[in-house]
């Protein structure tokens, strides 16, 4: 795709001579077409799975064909002025503001969008002129639009090392978040106008996605929000509003020549509705940071009985490097609530890292207190970036790794267990690309996900896939001890009666003391007198 970037247009874009850019050009359209709304709709499908051009019915402003079992990606770019109002005050104060929501379920990966986060809400957030966070405003918009959640003010969030990687955002916040049907009647409420049938059918769309994004930053100065839906069979079925500028591709996987290590190939075809009387077939190539390790898993649980210091194990099912002549190592990035924590002092011990088939402890969020409970605390919790430790065998075998944790005390609950969430952590190879080698915007990737802002910009990410059991999600669930409500009236009552009984007995030797019945009323020994007071 950068290669369109270099190419010089026949005429101003756009036009009908111009190469189709499948959006990658996206500033120089906001500067041509203002305050229009722009949608790029993206089907993936396998090789085998493709579909036959002829079938495809393009009109005026439509394109309808039969159903296509594929990924498909919608994204859709706005200027500030047509987002609510509290949005766009917001968005003029901040610098860079990225949401992003992932579902808890493990899902086949076809296309380009390899990239993965822990499930749950996700906000990486950076203040305007290098500010503090206007924190309360933050958390009322985020409460407003995806319903309650522990996000009260800017001690909410934790702070991230945007002084060591400039291509960092300077705060984090996380909530643990099933689906997004808040979300969507948000949408329907305060962006959709009155009797828009089609952007309400998108917002409930949504409650069927695997991943939702917004993302914002001063120098584009529009909003992009993307969703993606798993591989299935998807409705070929798409209509664009006069004023809106639609652009649609049916793409497969594919290898233009000169394709190199760092880069993906597709091919497909490509309509802009409104503007091209047929679809277009294209070829192209584009650079990508993420990328999908075929062949390779891994499973999270916790080691039983968990108690108060439960053991995350990793198993893996492949200590194969992905990528040859290449510097690579293993990580995990832990996202973990306030509710559970790692010890940064537990970590630092070389022997004992060792033990458990890790390497070294290279990030974890600050401030982490070891010792407040989790009714006393405001922060969301923490990140924990760890190098496993592969197996130095020539044999590509099954191996684990084990995360030790910790357990705040919780606050009190009936029948004495509390339930808490987990979310299983992301699990990639972090290879260093070759010199010189340069990764400009890409049309697929997803940026500030916590874990690549601690990394360098020439490092490549291969994912490992995780692989819960039939029927299970990508959250663990623990039960953790707490006080019974329904004993703590009588635990308040017998330990007050041995209290007070204590402070009784005390009493009576005081008592027995001063009345020369206790121990002051033994005989006194020979040659021994009575000590005048």
């Amino acid at each position: 795709m950068d290669r369109y970037i270099t190419y010089i247009f026949p005429c101003e874009y756009p036009c009908d001579k111009s190469p189709r850019t499948f959006d990658i050009v996206d500033y120089r359209l906001h500067r041509l077409i203002p305050y229009k709304m722009r949608q790029r709709i993206t089907f993936f499908h396998k090789y085998e799975d493709g579909i036959e051009p002829t079938s495809l019915k393009l009109a005026s402003r439509s394109l309808s064909g039969p159903d296509i079992i594929a990924e498909r990606e919608d994204r859709i770019t706005l200027a500030l002025e047509e987002l609510p109002t509290e949005l766009q005050e917001l968005l003029r104060g901040s610098q860079e503001l990225y949401i992003r929501w992932q579902k808890p379920a493990a899902y086949e990966i076809v296309g380009p969008w390899s990239s993965r986060i822990t499930p749950g809400l996700h906000v990486f957030y950076t203040p305007g002129n290098g500010g503090k966070p206007d924190g309360e405003r933050l958390c009322r918009l985020f409460r407003t639009a995806f319903g309650p959640l522990d996000c009260t003010s800017s001690e909410s969030f934790t702070k991230l090392p945007n002084d060591r990687f400039s291509h960092s955002t300077a705060y984090q916040y996380y909530h643990i978040l099933n689906d997004l049907s808040h979300f969507s009647t948000y949408i329907e409420q305060y962006i959709c106008t009155s009797g828009n049938t089609e952007c309400e059918a998108r917002a409930q769309r949504l409650l069927t996605a695997n991943s939702v994004d917004l993302s914002y930053d001063t120098i584009s100065h529009v909003v992009k929000v993307s969703a993606l839906w798993p591989h299935g069979r998807q409705p070929l079925s798409i209509d664009s509003h006069p004023d809106h500028r639609a652009e649609v591709g049916i793409m497969m996987p594919d290898a233009p020549p000169h394709l190199e290590p760092h880069e993906l190939g597709v091919t497909g075809l490509l309509t802009v509705l409104g503007e091209d009387s047929k679809p277009a077939p294209t070829l192209f190539s584009f650079p990508s940071r993420h990328k999908h390790t075929a062949g390779s898993s891994f499973s999270s649980s916790f080691l039983s009985p968990s108690g108060l210091h439960p053991t995350m194990q990793l198993r893996l099912s492949s200590s194969k490097p992905p990528m040859e002549g290449a510097y690579c190592s293993l990580h995990t990035y832990l996202t973990l609530p306030r509710t559970v924590f790692a010890d940064r002092y537990q970590l630092g011990d070389e022997l004992f890292l060792s033990s458990k088939n890790l390497t070294s402890l290279r990030y974890i969020s600050h401030p982490v207190d070891l010792e407040a409970p989790d009714y006393a605390m405001k922060l969301w919790g923490s990140s924990v970036l760890l190098e496993l430790q592969p197996p130095d065998t020539e044999d590509d075998q099954p191996w684990t790794a084990e995360i030790p944790l910790h357990l705040r005390y919780l606050s009190p609950a009936r029948h004495g267990y509390k339930g808490i969430d987990v979310p299983w952590p992301v699990v990639f190879w972090a290879c260093t690309a070759e010199d010189g080698t340069k990764f400009p915007n890409s049309p697929f990737d997803r940026v500030n996900l916590g874990y690549d802002g601690l990394f360098g910009p020439r490092t490549i990410f291969w994912h490992v896939d995780p692989k819960p059991a039939a029927g299970e999600n990508l959250y663990h669930n623990i039960q953790v001890p707490v006080l019974d409500l329904g004993r703590a009236n009588g635990i308040s009552t017998g330990t007050a009666t041995v209290v007070l009984m204590g402070f009784l007995f005390v009493v009576w030797k005081l008592v027995s003391v001063c009345l020369g019945t206790g121990y002051g009323s033994k005989k006194l020994g020979k040659g021994r007198k009575r000590k005048k007071w």
